[in-house]
């Protein structure tokens, strides 16, 4: 019996290690509130933004040179306040699995997992067996918050996001098995979180706790409000959305969302190219009152000359100045 408890528990291990849960989607679409309630729940424990495991690997290359991650990782603004050990005698994927264990070994909960925005599909070449929840949110509405962050200067290029995570979704999704995704929709979370946190639970093989809903306690976000739902109709014009229509509606109406009434607009060459020009003046502008200008110039410099060390000092005192907008 002893010896049956004792493969049970190293059955248990391995799946805690090698079968985690990602958390995908869009960035603004809801994520960080997600996973505060998954990280909330006794049995789990889920870490934030963690592209950093994937960030640099590509599709050429693979697996990054080890000198050269290590030292991007030293100027990363996400990796550097979890104080994660950087092991330089580990190989890459023994690295990026030390990351999330030395994460989750914090709380000692027996299920694992973290977030994932960007090349979320690259996760499976490190973890093949690893589970993800699809978490979507109404296009309009991220493309709208992109330009609060000053991700964008105008809808146009603040939609790219959203597209790019849902391609990335449907091409992740034909390679994963069924029993390894779920799709969550942000709308339906923030109307009956109780009732979508349970079936989450169950396809993540436990029960739903109330200490789920618990997460206000310990954040900065509020209990879900239904108002948050659809704030396109509310916050973006006619134009815009005659854009943003244009942009994503096909895409959108696959999703199960209903058109906004407004005429698509007509985007040509000439348009498209004074749209880009928008964005790249919008965008400068952002980064100018949040930097200002002196380090924008002092960066640039520091790049075109080369100057590593100076580069990495700028590089650094600009994350921490992102991280206190960061929510």
């Amino acid at each position: 019996m002893d010896e049956l408890n004792s493969q049970g528990a190293v059955l248990a291990t391995r799946a805690r290690v090698e079968e985690p849960v990602f958390i995908v989607g869009s960035e603004r679409s809801g994520t960080t509130l997600l996973r505060l309630m998954l990280s909330h729940h006794p049995e789990i424990e889920c870490a934030p933004e963690f592209e950093f495991l994937v960030e640099q690997m590509t599709p050429e290359e693979g697996y990054p040179c080890l000198p050269a991650y290590h030292a991007w990782l030293e100027t990363n603004r996400i990796f550097l306040p979890h104080r994660l050990k950087i092991d330089t005698e580990l190989s890459y994927p023994e690295l990026v699995k030390s990351f999330l264990k030395q994460y989750c070994d914090r709380s000692a909960k027996p299920m694992r997992g973290a977030t994932c925005h960007k090349h979320f599909d690259r996760l499976l070449r490190i973890w093949p067996d690893a589970r993800f929840v699809h978490l979507l949110r109404d296009g309009r509405d991220v493309a709208r918050s992109c330009l609060g962050m000053g991700w964008a200067g105008n809808v146009w290029h603040g939609a790219q996001r959203w597209l790019d995570a849902e391609n990335l979704w449907d091409r992740l999704k034909q390679r994963t098995p069924q029993g390894h995704v779920y799709e969550l929709r942000y709308e339906d979370l923030i109307s009956d979180p109780e009732d979508q946190l349970g079936k989450l639970c169950e396809f993540l093989g436990t029960s739903y706790s109330a200490a789920m809903m618990d997460y206000e306690q310990a954040s900065t976000y509020s209990r879900p409000d239904p108002s948050l739902v659809e704030q396109w109709r509310r916050k973006l014009s006619s134009r815009e959305l005659a854009l943003l229509e244009c942009r994503m509606g096909e895409r959108l109406r696959e999703r199960g969302y209903p058109d906004s009434g407004v005429e698509p607009a007509h985007v040509g060459p000439l348009r498209r190219g004074l749209l880009g020009l928008q964005n790249r003046y919008f965008r400068f502008q952002f980064r100018r009152r949040r930097y200002g200008i002196t380090h924008l110039i002092a960066s640039k410099i520091a790049r075109v000359l080369g100057w590593g060390s100076f580069e990495r000092f700028l590089q650094l005192k600009q994350g921490e100045i992102d991280n206190r907008y960061i929510k």
